[in-house]
């Protein structure tokens, strides 16, 4: 579904991403893991058409969009969820849902995605007209999981979900994750939990530094002496 080929990536002239490469299959949860300031947040925010390549190539089902807006993105079926949330706070939770349906076409096609996301996320359902500022962290990332989903998108990025939560909270996030991938979604997971994040995944790459240090089965990376010192204390 998408080919990441040899990108880097500077703020100010500086590198952020050097050279990186990796893939995403249909229907697989895609995991990049690493320390804070690996270049993992810009690598998502290049996939999304925020920040633009210097070098390399991005390709969505073959075709070149590294040179392609956010909004256009959006409308080839990829959605990112972004770290910290960013939600419009002083709206509902049905407002803050309808504008991530912007880009679908009929009334029709958004009230059955709303359905379906109510399905998924019944405190959405129960709370809609509640302001988003009054949610939880819990239900502020539900909220957010469940704006970028109201695009119908075919891949969805997710930016350190689990940030800010309790280890209960993060446990049923990533439990949603697992449940949106079954759903035939396709997944890039961005993530500092990496023990969290190496569990539900089908393959993950390592970042350091900007760089891909390590790649395999997310099974594979747990058990790894590298990933299991470095990230997980042991």
């Amino acid at each position: 579904m998408l080919s990441v080929n040899n990108i880097s990536v500077g703020y100010k002239g500086l590198l952020a991403v050097q050279d990186v490469s990796f893939e995403i299959n249909k229907g697989e949860i895609v995991c990049l893991v690493g320390s804070n300031g690996a270049g993992k947040t810009t690598i998502v925010k290049t996939i999304a058409g925020l920040m633009h390549p210097g070098k390399g190539e991005i390709l969505l089902q073959g075709s070149p969009i590294h040179q392609t807006p956010p909004y256009d993105i959006v409308k080839k079926k990829v959605s990112m969820i972004p770290e910290g949330r960013r939600l419009f706070g002083r709206l509902s939770v049905l407002d803050n849902l309808l504008l991530g349906a912007y880009s679908l076409d009929s009334r029709e096609e958004i009230d059955e995605t709303l359905q379906s996301v109510y399905k998924l996320f019944p405190i959405l359902k129960e709370r809609k007209g509640q302001r988003a500022e009054t949610f939880s962290g819990g239900e502020q990332q539900q909220l957010a999981i469940a704006r970028g989903l109201m695009s119908r998108p075919e891949l969805l990025m997710l930016d350190e979900p689990s940030l800010g939560l309790s280890p209960k909270l993060v446990s049923e996030i990533f439990e949603i994750i697992r449940e949106i991938s079954g759903n035939g979604v396709t997944v890039l997971l961005v993530e500092q939990n990496v023990f969290e994040a190496l569990s539900i995944a089908h393959r993950a790459y390592v970042l350091q530094t900007g760089r891909v240090v390590m790649e395999g089965n997310g099974e594979d990376l747990l058990k790894s002496d590298m990933v299991r010192k470095a990230y997980l204390g042991m």
